[in-house]
């Protein structure tokens, strides 16, 4: 069994920031690629950063420059830090991981999704 579990949600104006965080447990034996998607009201789910073991990251155009995202790999846990936010922004933010378990080879794991608003 393996858990992603997010927080750092929530309610903030447009200009301000969030730190969203995802830790994933259970029966892990490596973690390849961490990474943040998101899915907005109506819209399909988009890729927001991800970040591979090495440190290697890869943004989406519109949050280049405003969002930063890294990695505890002692942790597995990976950050979102998400400044000068925009109404745009709002959605509900999903943790993503490639990891391999015990039981099983490399596979996509899904958190649960913490919402995040912004407001104008």
């Amino acid at each position: 069994q393996v858990q992603l579990v997010e927080s750092g949600g929530g309610l903030v104006q447009a200009g301000g920031s969030l730190r969203l965080s995802c830790a994933a447990s259970g029966s892990i034996v490596s973690i390849n690629a961490m990474g943040w998607y998101r899915q907005a009201p109506g819209k399909q789910r988009e890729l927001v950063a991800d970040i591979a073991t090495g440190g290697s990251t890869n943004y989406a155009d519109s949050v280049k420059g405003r969002f930063t995202i890294s990695r505890d790999n002692a942790k597995n846990t990976v950050y979102l830090q998400m400044n000068s936010l925009k109404p745009e922004d709002t959605a509900v933010y999903y943790c993503n991981a490639l990891l391999r378990t015990y039981y099983s080879g490399s596979s996509n794991y899904w958190g649960k999704g913490t919402l995040v608003t912004v407001s104008s």
